[in-house]
Protein backbone atom coordinates (compact mmCIF):
# COMPACT_ATOMS: atom_id res chain seq x y z
CA UNK A 1 0.00 0.00 0.00
CA UNK A 2 1.55 3.31 -0.88
CA UNK A 3 1.75 6.12 1.81
CA UNK A 4 0.87 9.36 1.10
CA UNK A 5 2.16 12.22 3.29
CA UNK A 6 0.23 15.48 4.73
CA UNK A 7 -0.20 16.82 1.56
CA UNK A 8 -1.54 13.85 -0.34
CA UNK A 9 1.46 12.65 -2.02
CA UNK A 10 2.46 9.44 -2.40
CA UNK A 11 5.98 9.00 -1.06
CA UNK A 12 8.92 6.83 -2.44
CA UNK A 13 8.98 3.49 -0.35
CA UNK A 14 12.44 3.45 1.67
CA UNK A 15 13.71 -0.25 0.65
CA UNK A 16 12.05 -0.09 -2.94
CA UNK A 17 13.94 -1.92 -5.25
CA UNK A 18 15.19 0.32 -8.61
CA UNK A 19 11.72 0.19 -10.75
CA UNK A 20 9.72 1.05 -7.37
CA UNK A 21 12.04 3.71 -6.30
CA UNK A 22 12.56 5.33 -9.10
CA UNK A 23 8.97 5.49 -9.88
CA UNK A 24 8.26 6.33 -6.57
CA UNK A 25 10.18 9.65 -6.92
CA UNK A 26 8.66 10.96 -10.04
CA UNK A 27 5.20 10.19 -8.61
CA UNK A 28 6.35 12.49 -5.99
CA UNK A 29 7.21 15.05 -7.60
CA UNK A 30 4.53 15.03 -9.64
CA UNK A 31 2.13 15.32 -7.31
CA UNK A 32 4.53 17.95 -5.41
CA UNK A 33 3.66 20.12 -8.92
CA UNK A 34 0.08 19.58 -8.26
CA UNK A 35 0.10 20.84 -5.00
CA UNK A 36 1.52 23.74 -5.96
CA UNK A 37 -1.13 24.63 -8.61
CA UNK A 38 -4.48 23.68 -6.42
CA UNK A 39 -7.15 26.08 -5.49
CA UNK A 40 -5.26 28.59 -7.74
CA UNK A 41 -7.48 30.74 -10.52
CA UNK A 42 -6.42 31.82 -14.27
CA UNK A 43 -4.45 34.92 -12.53
CA UNK A 44 -2.77 32.76 -10.40
CA UNK A 45 -1.28 30.23 -12.61
CA UNK A 46 -0.70 33.53 -14.60
CA UNK A 47 1.59 35.22 -12.01
CA UNK A 48 5.20 35.41 -12.44
CA UNK A 49 8.08 36.27 -10.41
CA UNK A 50 10.90 38.86 -10.84
CA UNK A 51 11.61 39.44 -14.38
CA UNK A 52 11.13 36.14 -15.10
CA UNK A 53 7.71 35.02 -17.64
CA UNK A 54 7.66 30.92 -16.08
CA UNK A 55 4.16 30.49 -14.79
CA UNK A 56 2.75 27.63 -13.49
CA UNK A 57 0.19 27.39 -15.78
CA UNK A 58 2.78 27.06 -18.34
CA UNK A 59 4.73 24.75 -16.36
CA UNK A 60 1.79 22.26 -16.28
CA UNK A 61 1.67 22.58 -20.14
CA UNK A 62 5.64 22.14 -20.51
CA UNK A 63 5.34 19.42 -18.34
CA UNK A 64 2.16 17.75 -20.10
CA UNK A 65 4.17 18.13 -23.02
CA UNK A 66 7.91 16.65 -21.43
CA UNK A 67 5.58 13.95 -20.56
CA UNK A 68 3.87 12.91 -23.85
CA UNK A 69 7.43 13.93 -25.95
CA UNK A 70 9.65 11.09 -24.00
CA UNK A 71 7.10 8.24 -23.01
CA UNK A 72 5.22 8.38 -25.80
CA UNK A 73 7.62 9.93 -28.82
CA UNK A 74 11.04 9.20 -27.73
CA UNK A 75 9.95 5.60 -25.58
CA UNK A 76 7.63 4.17 -28.23
CA UNK A 77 8.23 6.42 -31.67
CA UNK A 78 4.53 7.32 -31.20
CA UNK A 79 3.32 10.53 -33.70
CA UNK A 80 2.75 13.75 -31.62
CA UNK A 81 -1.12 13.81 -31.13
CA UNK A 82 -3.28 16.90 -30.20
CA UNK A 83 -2.56 19.48 -28.94
CA UNK A 84 1.20 19.55 -30.26
CA UNK A 85 0.62 17.97 -33.69
CA UNK A 86 -1.16 21.62 -34.94
CA UNK A 87 1.63 23.44 -33.21
CA UNK A 88 4.52 25.19 -35.15
CA UNK A 89 7.43 24.94 -32.93
CA UNK A 90 9.72 26.59 -35.37
CA UNK A 91 8.06 29.28 -35.34
CA UNK A 92 7.83 29.29 -31.13
CA UNK A 93 9.92 26.94 -29.85
CA UNK A 94 8.39 27.88 -26.49
CA UNK A 95 4.58 27.37 -27.27
CA UNK A 96 3.87 24.99 -24.38
CA UNK A 97 4.52 27.64 -21.97
CA UNK A 98 3.17 30.59 -23.78
CA UNK A 99 -0.26 29.22 -25.24
CA UNK A 100 -0.88 28.37 -21.44
CA UNK A 101 -2.23 31.56 -21.13
CA UNK A 102 -5.51 30.86 -23.23
CA UNK A 103 -6.03 27.92 -21.07
CA UNK A 104 -8.36 27.73 -18.04
CA UNK A 105 -6.84 26.27 -15.01
CA UNK A 106 -9.45 23.17 -15.09
CA UNK A 107 -8.31 22.74 -18.97
CA UNK A 108 -4.53 22.64 -17.69
CA UNK A 109 -4.77 20.42 -14.96
CA UNK A 110 -6.81 18.37 -17.15
CA UNK A 111 -4.25 18.21 -20.08
CA UNK A 112 -1.31 17.73 -17.70
CA UNK A 113 -3.51 14.84 -16.07
CA UNK A 114 -4.28 13.14 -19.24
CA UNK A 115 -0.75 13.48 -20.44
CA UNK A 116 0.76 11.78 -16.79
CA UNK A 117 -1.79 9.05 -17.31
CA UNK A 118 -0.68 8.33 -20.59
CA UNK A 119 3.16 8.19 -20.00
CA UNK A 120 2.20 6.12 -17.17
CA UNK A 121 0.37 2.93 -19.14
CA UNK A 122 3.33 3.82 -21.86
CA UNK A 123 6.18 3.48 -19.28
CA UNK A 124 4.15 0.22 -17.76
CA UNK A 125 4.19 -1.00 -21.10
CA UNK A 126 7.65 -0.15 -21.88
CA UNK A 127 8.90 -1.92 -18.43
CA UNK A 128 7.10 -4.98 -18.94
CA UNK A 129 8.42 -5.76 -22.58
CA UNK A 130 12.24 -4.40 -22.30
CA UNK A 131 12.95 -3.65 -18.88
CA UNK A 132 14.71 -0.44 -17.39
CA UNK A 133 17.51 -1.35 -19.94
CA UNK A 134 15.50 -1.25 -22.74
CA UNK A 135 16.03 1.31 -24.97
CA UNK A 136 13.81 4.42 -26.49
CA UNK A 137 12.27 3.29 -30.13
CA UNK A 138 13.56 6.83 -31.44
CA UNK A 139 16.98 7.99 -31.93
CA UNK A 140 18.93 11.19 -31.57
CA UNK A 141 20.81 13.15 -33.97
CA UNK A 142 23.61 10.78 -32.53
CA UNK A 143 22.12 8.13 -33.55
CA UNK A 144 21.84 6.95 -29.73
CA UNK A 145 19.05 5.46 -27.79
CA UNK A 146 17.88 6.81 -24.66
CA UNK A 147 17.60 3.54 -21.66
CA UNK A 148 14.04 3.64 -20.38
CA UNK A 149 16.01 4.11 -17.07
CA UNK A 150 17.65 7.43 -18.38
CA UNK A 151 14.48 8.87 -19.39
CA UNK A 152 13.27 8.00 -15.96
CA UNK A 153 15.77 9.82 -14.34
CA UNK A 154 15.24 12.56 -16.72
CA UNK A 155 12.06 13.15 -15.82
CA UNK A 156 12.67 13.03 -12.45
CA UNK A 157 15.39 15.81 -12.80
CA UNK A 158 12.77 17.58 -15.04
CA UNK A 159 10.30 18.20 -12.26
CA UNK A 160 12.64 18.62 -9.39
CA UNK A 161 13.53 21.62 -11.52
CA UNK A 162 10.38 22.82 -12.35
CA UNK A 163 8.91 22.14 -8.59
CA UNK A 164 11.28 24.57 -7.12
CA UNK A 165 10.46 27.40 -9.52
CA UNK A 166 6.73 26.31 -8.47
CA UNK A 167 7.95 27.09 -4.88
CA UNK A 168 8.68 30.14 -5.52
CA UNK A 169 6.22 31.29 -7.70
CA UNK A 170 3.50 29.61 -5.71
CA UNK A 171 4.39 31.73 -2.56
CA UNK A 172 4.53 35.11 -4.95
CA UNK A 173 1.02 34.52 -5.05
CA UNK A 174 -0.28 33.62 -1.93
CA UNK A 175 2.43 33.24 0.63
CA UNK A 176 2.13 29.65 0.73
CA UNK A 177 5.07 28.08 1.39
CA UNK A 178 6.21 24.06 1.69
CA UNK A 179 9.03 21.27 0.44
Amino acid sequence: MTQVDEQGRPTPPDRGGEVETLLGFLDFQRATLEWKCAGLDADGLRATVGVSTMTLGGMLKHLAYVEDSWCSRWLHDHAPVPPWDAVDWAADPDWDWHSADRDSPEELLALWRRFVARSRELVAEALAARGLDGLALRTGRNGESPSLRWILFHLVEEYARHVGHADLIRESVDGSTGE
